[in-house]
């Protein structure tokens, strides 16, 4: 059969991958089937952004990935950027924001809620005849010379080419499972270890019971790093306490370089110079109490916590003309450079992605066909292939998905 001619193709997933995949081989003429477990399509689109999909970056690049291979990311993400999957969405006239468009985090949101999203993607399959078949399990795939065996329902249906875009086990609550690692696996290709990423990191003793006092206290805009961090670049987001440990964006940034029994390293006032500028404070304003002066950067039931473990009750009363320049210090070394050592994260349970997966170098970057296996693609998350957080990970799911139903 050659190249331009109609094929049958599965596509196992009918998430952000799979879809795309899906109108892009439907455009080339071939039949489509689209199979999922779930009873709906996209439900991680759903979910996504809080109800409003963070759906791209307008930023993304390759340096918003994480991978053993660096450079796989790169001809994908050029083939299709940001600016393609935005051009869509403004054909199909749904209204979308930047979130912060101050920050320039480049993280676009609908106006609306994310089922937006789904159904554009919906629509695009049905407009090149893709059939999608939801609430279907998969049992087994098998090759026999140049065809495909998908077993469904204890039924066989034969295939010219399989293309998995299952994702990883994140948020199983949702039906995420390890099905397309068993596939790769089966057919020898090689795994990189996988773990949960953007994922709240937890403690224990202490600063557990730290977290949990001031569970729902935020911070704005702090800087954070870990001590593997080969680049030593820091994520300069919110963190949030929780009463299980440690979120928001910085954390779950971090949480992708993060490696069990390494300490992570938070600035929680970043833009100054915290030592200097209590020092100019005490000569300045002798009378103003450090409550008050630190209440400008922190939260207040942040600030309480000082009181006991920094500070005494002592210290809350008194004017900053009475602190030492030596206490002053221990404030500023406390609060930008707080040594904080997790002991784990809570798992693929809330994790929104998964780190590793399906070997680049098993994998075409063009096509995104098997090297061992002709006929076989992964798409998506599988690969080991993981973005930043701010709608990385759904751009790298259009891009794999796009160039993959291109080249098929």
């Amino acid at each position: 059969m050659t190249q331009n001619s109609s094929l049958k193709i599965s596509i196992i997933g009918a998430g952000a991958a799979g879809l795309m995949a899906a109108t892009e081989a439907g455009k080339k003429g071939h039949e489509v089937h689209v199979f999922d477990h779930a009873n709906k399509a996209g439900e991680k689109i759903r979910i996504s952004g809080g109800g409003r999909s963070n759906f791209t970056n307008k930023y993304c690049g390759p340096e918003n990935f994480i991978s053993t291979n660096p450079h796989f990311c790169k001809s994908p993400l050029s083939r299709y950027p940001a600016s393609f999957f935005i051009s869509m969405v403004e054909k199909h006239k749904i209204p979308y924001h930047e979130k912060q468009p101050e920050k320039e985090t480049g993280q676009l949101f609908c106006d609306g809620k994310s089922q937006e999203i789904i159904d554009m993607l919906l629509n695009e399959c049905h407009s090149v005849q893709a059939k999608i078949h939801l609430g279907i399990e998969v049992q087994s795939i098998t090759k026999e010379e140049d065809q495909f065996t998908v077993k469904i329902d204890q039924k066989n249906h034969i295939f010219d080419k399989v293309i998995i875009a299952t994702g990883g086990p994140s948020i199983p609550k949702m039906g995420a499972s390890d099905f397309g690692y068993k596939i790769a696996r089966q057919f020898d290709l090689n795994i990189i270890p996988t773990r949960p990423a953007l994922v709240p990191l937890t403690f224990t003793d202490e600063i557990k019971n730290l977290t949990k006092s001031l569970s729902g206290v935020s911070i704005d805009s702090v800087l954070i790093r870990n001590d593997s961090h080969k680049s030593k670049q820091f994520f300069k987001d919110d963190l949030l306490f929780t009463h299980r440990g440690l979120s928001g964006p910085s954390i779950l940034q971090i949480s992708s370089y993060w490696k069990a029994g390494e300490s992570l390293m938070v600035n929680l006032i970043p833009d100054i110079d915290l030592f200097a500028f209590l020092k100019k404070e005490k000569s300045q304003n002798p009378k103003k109490k450090l409550p008050k002066i630190l209440n400008a950067f922190l939260p207040s039931r942040f600030i309480e916590t000082l009181f006991g473990r920094v500070l005494t009750e002592g210290d809350k009363n008194q004017n900053i003309a009475d602190c030492s320049d030596k206490k002053l210090q221990e404030i500023s070394t406390h609060l930008q450079n707080w040594n904080l050592k997790p002991n784990g994260s809570e798992g693929y349970r809330t994790a929104e992605v998964t780190l590793g997966g399906v070997d680049t170098n098993e994998i075409d970057n063009k096509t995104f066909e098997s090297k061992k296996v002709a006929g076989l693609y992964f798409i998506g998350e599988v690969i080991d292939v993981t973005g930043h957080l701010g709608g990385h990970n759904f751009q790298w799911a259009w891009a794999s998905g796009y160039c993959c139903g291109q080249e098929i």
